[in-house]
């Protein structure tokens, strides 16, 4: 591949015109969105705008009525149920508000999981994953179920299983949202570091504090709609 096409092709998301509608409501009314590698795109908005439509929309969890979404070049609505299943868990990391991890199992195991769902065997998974917890500083807390671990630890676990197959695009939803004040900016600390080095991070929050320390573009929302977009300047 020539390094000018190369350079095109380096659009992680591509969003063209995407409705969604359910039943008689419309969730999404047309937003086109493009998001390069390396960008860490914040989208704003209030309760009801469309913002976990659209999550769900570039995480392939939904597909358009009209319009196109594409990840890495690849268009999700054209692709089978198996298929984008397999593609979420190789392409896309996920970090919720709730963290959504599995109680029964500990922490190490949680994120380890991820990439045993890939097909990647159990002791490299488990390496990988302490790797991880290294880098985010639980490593002392690989043996702790979740139970255990306060929120800030939870997320960073959540964090760790996001990464564990070197996603090209982490989305995050409003992930500091059940964090005391001080994990939440243990969180965003974590983020802009992640982006620092390269990950392409999309994030979806009502946090205007979170959007601005953590992105360096601001997507607004109102209606299932793009209503503004906003470079941010960072004075680190």
């Amino acid at each position: 591949m020539d390094s000018h096409h190369d350079h095109d092709a380096r659009l992680v998301v591509r969003l063209d015109g995407v409705r969604k509608e359910y039943g008689t409501a419309t969730a999404l009314d047309g937003v086109s969105l493009a998001i390069r590698a390396g960008e860490a795109v914040a989208v704003m908005g209030p309760s009801g705008c469309g913002k976990s439509t659209l999550l769900n929309m570039i995480a392939g969890l939904d597909r358009p009525t009209t319009g196109t979404a594409e990840v890495c070049g690849r268009d999700l609505g054209a692709m089978t149920e198996t298929a984008l299943a397999l593609f979420r868990r190789r392409n896309i990391g996920m970090v919720f508000q709730f963290f959504n991890l599995i109680d029964d199992l500990p922490a190490l195991d949680n994120a380890a999981l991820a990439a045993q769902l890939t097909g990647v065997p159990a002791r490299q998974a488990r390496d990988r994953a302490l790797e991880l917890f290294d880098e985010l500083g639980i490593a002392d807390r690989r043996d702790a179920y979740p139970s255990a671990l306060s929120g800030g630890e939870r997320q960073r676990v959540a964090v760790a299983r996001a990464l564990m197959n070197r996603p090209a695009l982490l989305l995050a939803d409003e992930p500091t949202g059940a964090l005391d004040s001080r994990s939440g900016e243990q969180v965003m600390d974590l983020l802009i570091d992640l982006n620092q080095i390269g990950q392409t991070l999309l994030l979806v929050t009502h946090d205007a504090g979170l959007a601005t320390r953590c992105a360096g573009r601001l997507v607004e929302l109102a209606d299932g709609r793009v209503v503004a977009e906003h470079t941010l300047e960072h004075t680190a």
